[in-house]
């Protein structure tokens, strides 16, 4: 059976990567003007579709990794560098999950929920970089995969609960709690960025 360190490292992986409080001003920018049962809709469905792209991911990660001829270990390092350049943007309070393009164009959007709240807000790519390494970290227990898949379910839930009160949670935080809020999750993700790294690079010495 899986450890409760174990559960404990996935939750906490994936929810400071997805950073739930984080998306609250961007919900609101995107969606605030719209009315209470649009706003539900954009929600719901951005939350299943990213859920979508990480159970995915999760199932065919390992496969495809093994097929590229690419190791845990190799993922561990590129993920590693992937998550701390995210975590810099989290401590600095600017985190850019899209570039100025993708903004231009999810402003003229009817529906954000696919782009730019799913993908690649919620399901970005430090998101799909962190369900391939915890994935990797299961060693074929089929236990402990229910638990990587049990802790993303659960994130999600909380970025529903999150979008959901979206702007009641901006009016009571402010930017600068939302901004506070993220910098101590960016701390915590530039530490875990790090330990990936390290691990990845003795486990290669390890294997020569």
């Amino acid at each position: 059976m899986p450890s409760p360190e174990f559960a404990l490292k996935a939750f906490s992986t994936l929810f400071v990567v997805v950073d739930p409080i984080g998306l609250v001003p961007m919900f609101v920018a995107l969606a605030g003007t719209r009315s209470h049962a649009a706003q539900a809709r954009i929600a719901r469905e951005a939350v299943l579709i990213a859920g979508g792209v990480m159970f995915v991911f999760a199932f065919i990660g390992g496969p495809l990794l093994s097929y590229l001829g690419i190791s845990v270990a190799a993922l561990r390092i590129a993920g590693g560098i992937l998550l701390f350049r995210i975590a810099l943007d989290m401590v600095y309070a600017q985190v850019r999950r899209e570039t100025p393009e993708e903004v231009a164009e999810s402003q003229g959007r009817d529906d954000i929920s696919v782009f730019p709240l799913a993908i690649p807000l919620i399901a970005g790519p430090g998101t799909i970089a962190s369900v391939l390494i915890l994935a990797g970290d299961t060693g074929g227990s089929t236990e402990a995969f229910g638990v990587i898949l049990a802790a993303g379910a659960a994130v999600l839930a909380l970025a529903y609960l999150f979008l959901r009160l979206a702007p009641r949670i901006a009016k009571l935080l402010g930017q600068t709690g939302i901004n506070v809020v993220t910098r101590l999750l960016g701390l915590i993700l530039a530490a875990l960025s790090v330990q990936y790294v390290a691990d990845g690079i003795a486990t290669m010495i390890n294997g020569i």
